[in-house]
């Protein structure tokens, strides 16, 4: 079944369901209804909901008009971003489908870790519908209160102080998220403001202390903080080919969340081979992709209040990796009827802004397709109180690993001696001889520019004409 497919047998079944507590119709034929925004908030503050446009409540299917389909898009994707709208904002997007004949649009709104309010108000939801609850002193406390407990990376330590925090982690991360969008907001802001837009730094509402989160410490805490905060906090890369008994190669990890992406995927691509894969005519690092989708889901949903130490395992036959976990739901996970739940949101939004993650759902999709193509075999995700993912290997999957690395490593090597002075992007594609310069510029510029071993001369407007790029050595003589 494709995308379409899904989708559409999907809406089929919640028009069949009918409005409540967590679905809504919403007619909007020309223009967005006035309440849709009190809607995503509430679904947003209560347990997650699916919205559908272009349907009347009783279930009747009414259409959007096709030519207001772009400019209703236009209209919520800017509104939901607004902090102004939405408070925290949320990134959420509308997929199309049609049904009988009709266009329509939907929405699948997962439960937020924060409490949002719509225009300055905090709406919650019930089976009659969304209500307004700013008023009602208990029902936002018991709000707050609930996201707290249910979401351990919202527990607030009030005597961890920014000293306590890795300042050039967030520089770097500030860094990452202004190379996937140049007017990052995030680009202009102060550490500590740039945690609080984060949601990285909050109230507790059960001392009316304010204080930095537990995924405040575990994405920028300094080594001696996460150990003290979360003692147990371990990340185990095993590879265990010949020594099936202990290990030929292992990376004991402990440290934070960006750095520990780093290295899990430097332990990857030493390990794994990388076919050759065209994607249209463009080709793609499979390796890549993969790696991204398995360590992004280790490190964002992993239950870190849990003892079990995580793991990331490349065997002969199969790699596999382990979590603590808070399962909704057991048993193993079909793409095809995935109802994607955050276990930590605040740790998943920093990965989406850096570029790490994609929207909520879909990089379990793209993980099946992309292990289809890398080893013809489809992965199993096994939900438990322990999360486990497995993919079996072919042969070839892990030929040629380490030459590869070998490889990797020389051309990064060559790219920072060449540009010990400044050199533009089309003089480090002559001197590397390639010509494709999206491929340049995603699978080898922006990895080296997010690591800081590739510095921009013009850092605040990163694609300008003029931009050119040195090396950390560009001082040295030639």
């Amino acid at each position: 079944m494709n995308e379409a497919e899904h989708i559409y047998s999907k809406i089929k079944a919640i028009i069949r369901q009918g409005e409540g507590v967590r679905i809504e119709f919403k007619e909007c034929n020309t223009t967005l209804n006035k309440d849709i925004y009190e809607t995503v908030c509430a679904f947003l503050n209560r347990f997650g909901g699916e919205l559908l446009l272009g349907v009347r409540d009783d279930g009747v299917i009414t259409g959007i008009v096709p030519e207001c389909i772009h400019q209703i898009k236009n209209d919520f994707s800017t509104a939901v971003n607004n902090p102004q709208k939405i408070s925290p904002s949320f990134y959420l997007s509308l997929d199309e489908a049609v049904i009988d004949g009709k266009t329509i649009l939907y929405l699948y709104i997962p439960e937020s870790s924060q409490v949002h309010r719509c225009n300055g108000k905090i709406y919650d939801r019930n089976e009659d519908g969304d209500f307004n609850i700013t008023d009602n002193h208990n029902l936002v406390s018991a709000l707050y209160l609930r996201k707290q407990i249910s979401y351990s990376e919202n527990t607030i330590y009030p005597y961890t102080e920014l000293v306590d925090l890795r300042p050039d982690v967030i520089a770097r991360v500030r860094k990452m998220a202004s190379l996937q969008s140049e007017n990052h907001p995030w680009g202009h802001m102060s550490d500590l403001d740039l945690l609080r837009s984060a949601q990285l730094y909050k109230k507790d509402f059960q001392t009316g202390k304010n204080g930095f989160t537990l995924a405040a410490i575990l994405l920028f805490g300094k080594d001696e903080t996460i150990l003290s905060v979360v003692p147990h906090f371990r990340i185990d890369a095993i590879l265990r080919r010949d020594n099936v008994d202990r290990y030929d190669d292992r990376d004991d990890i402990r440290t934070n969340l960006i750095e520990s992406y780093d290295r899990l995927l430097s332990f990857g691509e030493k390990h794994l081979n990388d076919p050759f894969y065209l994607e249209i005519d463009q080709r793609i690092s499979l390796r890549g992709k993969i790696l991204r989708e398995i360590i992004s889901n280790l490190l964002i949903h992993s239950e870190y209040t849990n003892a079990f130490p995580a793991k990331f395992i490349i065997e002969k036959e199969k790699i596999q990796t382990e979590n603590g976990n808070k399962p909704h739901g057991f048993g193993f996970i079909n793409p095809e009827h995935l109802t994607p739940f955050p276990k930590n949101p605040s740790i998943a939004r920093v990965f989406k802004e850096i570029g790490r993650a994609d929207e909520l759902g879909s990089g379990t999709r793209n993980l099946f397709k992309y292990c289809r193509a890398y080893c013809g075999h489809d992965p199993q995700l096994i939900e438990e109180d322990i999360f486990r993912f497995v993919l079996p290997l072919t042969e070839q999957a892990t030929e040629q690993a380490t030459e590869q690395a070998t490889e990797q490593a020389e051309r990064t090597t060559k790219i920072l001696k060449f540009c010990r002075t400044e050199k533009s992007t089309n003089e480090i594609m002559e001197h590397l001889g390639l010509t494709h310069r999206e491929h340049f510029r995603s699978e080898i510029l922006n990895p080296l520019l997010e690591q800081g071993l590739l510095h921009p001369t013009i850092p605040d407007k990163l694609t300008s004409p003029k931009q050119k790029y040195y090396s950390a050595k560009k001082q040295e003589s030639p």
